[in-house]
């Protein structure tokens, strides 16, 4: 059973700075792409980051040069390194696993998800 845990959420205030986890299973996190997404109170979920498993990263435009998406794949983490934090920022914070799969010949994208993490930016 593939499993997706995120860890480090909290409260932090406007300017500071916090730094999210996120292990996924052995078996498919050194083939998978992991992306950071987030959903605040009454918006959908968006992407903050991503980061293929070769190491190649995407940042949503209103992250960047705030956040860095980084990769362990001896520890099976991927890290969210927030700096400059926003009250706009706050959100649950979710990791996704995305193992590639191949079925029948054909070549196949699963996605798994973390139970979230809350980041709350306040005075």
């Amino acid at each position: 059973q593939v499993q997706v845990v995120e860890f480090g959420g909290g409260l932090v205030q406007p300017g500071g700075s916090l730094r999210l986890s996120c292990v996924a299973s052995r078996s498919i996190f050194s083939i998978s792409a992991m992306g950071w997404y987030r959903q605040a109170p009454g918006k959908q979920r968006e992407l903050v980051a991503g980061i293929s498993s070769r190491g190649s990263t995407n940042y949503a435009g209103f992250v960047k040069g705030r956040f860095t998406i980084s990769r362990d794949n001896a520890k099976n983490t991927v890290y969210l390194e927030m700096n400059n934090l926003k009250p706009e920022d706050t959100a649950v914070y979710y990791c996704e696993a995305d193992p590639p799969r191949w079925y029948n010949g054909q070549l196949y994208q699963d996605h798994y998800w973390g139970q979230g993490t809350q980041v709350i930016v306040s005075p």
